[in-house]
Order: C-alpha cells, then sequence, then structure tokens
C-alpha cells in the first residue's frame, strides 16, 4: 500500500486512494497511531464525482466532514491525476469543491445548520452550528479562558465540538477542542467556520477575513451569496509504501 502524509493548518492525515470500499476504522487506528496522525482518508470511485472520501478520526470514529482535510485530499486527488484542479467530490457532509493553485487550496464549506442558539452553560454564552459536523462556539475577550474541563463537559454533553474564538485586530482567533481527538487540536477547519459565522453575526468581523487556529497559520474564511469559502496552504509531507 502507498501512504501519502499531508499537513493542513498543523492537522495532519494519512491519504491513500483504492478501488475497494470497505470499512477502514481498525486501519485508521492503527496508521494514525504508527504515523502519529490525527486522521486517514481513502478515497473511492464515485460515478457522479471525482471520487468520494471515507474519513476516519484517529480513534476510528467517522467524520461526515472535515475543513482542512478537504484541502488535503483536493490536492493529493490533482496531484494523482484523479481530478484537475476543479476537484469535485462526495464526502458524508454532500459535495464539496475545491480549487487546487499549488500549494494553496480553497474549498467550499456546507450549508450551515443552527442546532442551538444563543445559550448560557457553565459560566459562558454559546451557539450550536452544524457545519458539517456540529460546534459549540463562544466569543470571548482572551483566548486564555480556553479551559479543557469545560470543553470536555460541553463535548460529552451536546456530543459536539467545543471552540473558543476572539478577536484580534480584526483578525479572529480560534481554539478547538474535537471530538475523537478529546483534547485540543491544531486546527480545525469546520470548527473556524462556525466561529467564523458566529462573529460575522455579532459584527466583529467582516468578510473575508484572517483566522489564526491555535497552530498559527494563516488560513482565510469568505461568506457571499454564493456560499462559505475556506482558503489556506497545505504541505505534502512524504509519500511511501507500507
Amino acid at each position: 500500500m502507498t501512504i501519502t502524509k499531508y499537513n493542513a493548518s498543523g492537522n495532519t492525515f494519512v491519504i491513500f486512494n483504492t478501488n475497494k470500499r470497505d470499512d477502514y476504522s481498525d486501519l485508521a487506528i492503527e496508521l494514525c497511531k504508527k504515523e502519529d496522525v490525527d486522521g486517514l482518508i481513502v478515497l473511492v470511485p464515485h460515478k457522479g464525482y471525482d471520487f468520494e472520501w471515507l474519513f476516519y478520526n484517529n480513534d476510528g470514529s467517522t467524520a461526515s466532514m472535515c475543513g482542512n482535510g478537504t484541502r488535503a485530499v483536493a490536492h493529493f486527488a490533482f496531484e494523482n491525476k484523479i481530478s484537475g484542479s476543479l476537484v469535485k467530490f462526495l464526502t458524508g457532509a454532500g459535495e464539496i469543491n475545491c480549487n487546487v493553485n499549488g500549494d494553496i487550496v480553497e474549498t467550499t464549506m456546507t450549508e450551515p445548520i443552527v442546532m442551538k442558539s444563543q445559550f448560557e452553560e457553565l459560566g459562558l454564552n454559546w451557539v450550536m452550528i452544524d457545519t458539517g459536523v456540529p460546534h459549540l462556539v463562544t466569543i470571548v475577550d482572551d483566548l486564555e479562558k480556553f479551559d479543557l474541563d469545560i470543553c470536555s463537559q460541553m463535548r460529552y454533553s451536546h456530543n459536539a465540538n467545543v471552540n473558543f474564538a476572539t478577536v484580534v485586530d480584526g483578525a479572529l482567533r480560534v481554539r478547538t477542542y474535537e471530538r475523537g481527538v478529546e483534547n485540543e487540536t491544531q486546527a480545525c477547519g469546520t470548527g473556524m467556520t462556525a466561529c467564523f459565522l458566529r462573529a460575522l453575526e455579532l459584527d466583529l468581523i467582516t468578510s473575508p477575513t484572517n483566522v489564526y487556529p491555535t497552530s498559527g497559520e494563516l488560513l482565510v474564511l469568505k461568506k457571499d451569496a454564493e456560499g462559505i469559502y475556506f482558503k489556506g496552504q497545505v504541505i505534502r509531507e512524504e509519500t511511501k509504501e507500507i
């Protein structure tokens, strides 16, 4: 088997393509531990798209959507001639379209769904938005308020990822506690998107906006009449046979 390792804003993935549709959850656990990555992405054929992805967290659980993963897999598909520079593929959250320009990839994000409007819990104000996967968002004045105990409690009581966000000099800074990782993650595309939408709603930012996750890498989020767009650099770390 030939695998490729990618880094997208601090999120790391093992990616491979195959003609065999199967349950790769056990393989995901094995490969993610061996390669020290956050997730496994498997490309399988689909008649209506360039491909369909099967996405696994490092604990073997599946996820419908991953913003950083979509950018990494689009770059992989382009480099391996599975698609052109305009990539269209199917995820558990629906169709995704990406534009590959060198190592910069812009991806569309799925239509957001507000699952729960503003509410207070554990001394903070929250909203819950599904951006492909469910995310809790709280806007704070200082990211040092990010608290793993609060995140864990909110994650299990609402079965959602948990995000703390703040605005500094017009840019959005985000810290995310992610299901499957069960800890703070370096970056989460769907989480940054949820925070971006909440900050836009509160008129704290404008579109497009620079966004910085825990990894410190620059990403750009944009919303217009056509949809939501997420752009940033991806890095192919290595390709090898195992």
